[in-house]
């Protein structure tokens, strides 16, 4: 992962992230991350990217190999939102408002359950998007400051929320002003 925020991976970020149509896989791209409307946000589309950052990983392997833990920590990036209007396509979209979050740092703890299924436990400035598809359903995108443990079905793309503690704030309230 390159930054301190978890979103979903789009082909966006992976939002991403990254982001955002749906690789199974939460992280942040190096480039900005488009998300469509009715994704991310259900009335217009949104963009995200971001700069700085320093994170490291480090990975933990079982006895054939294979990795049954991740756990990703540093110094966070400055993450900013951007609302794209209601067109789905990036090629017609106009940037309006605009919202940056500095995310002081995080960790993120992966882990790789007996099913193939990916826990995800982020403490710190992470970043969440939610798809229809997602449980709970979306579009939402949220930006936590404090816990957040979410569920990823590679198999399906699918992310189960499980629990949150500490401050929510909603990315699409904020930009739609």
């Amino acid at each position: 992962m390159k930054t301190s925020t978890t979103v979903r991976g789009l082909a966006l970020s992976a939002l991403v992230a990254g982001a955002v149509s749906a690789p199974a896989q939460p992280a942040l791209a190096d480039e900005p991350i488009f998300v469509p409307a009715g994704q991310g946000c259900a009335d217009f589309s949104i963009q995200l990217s971001s700069t700085g950052g320093n994170l490291h990983t480090k990975k933990f392997y079982d006895k054939e190999g294979n990795v049954v833990r991740m756990i990703t920590a540093g110094k966070g990036v400055l993450l900013t939102y951007t609302n794209m209007g209601p067109d789905p396509d990036p090629e017609n979209a106009v940037a309006g408002e605009s919202i940056t979050f500095r995310t002081d740092g995080s960790v993120t703890e992966i882990v790789t359950n007996p099913d193939g299924t990916l826990t995800y436990t982020a403490t710190g400035h992470n970043g969440l998007v939610m798809f229809p598809t997602d449980v709970p359903a979306g579009p939402t995108t949220t930006q936590y400051v404090g816990r957040i443990v979410f569920n990823v079905d590679p198999a399906t793309g699918v992310f189960t929320l499980v629990s949150t503690a500490g401050r929510a704030i909603d990315v699409c309230a904020e930009l739609a002003d």
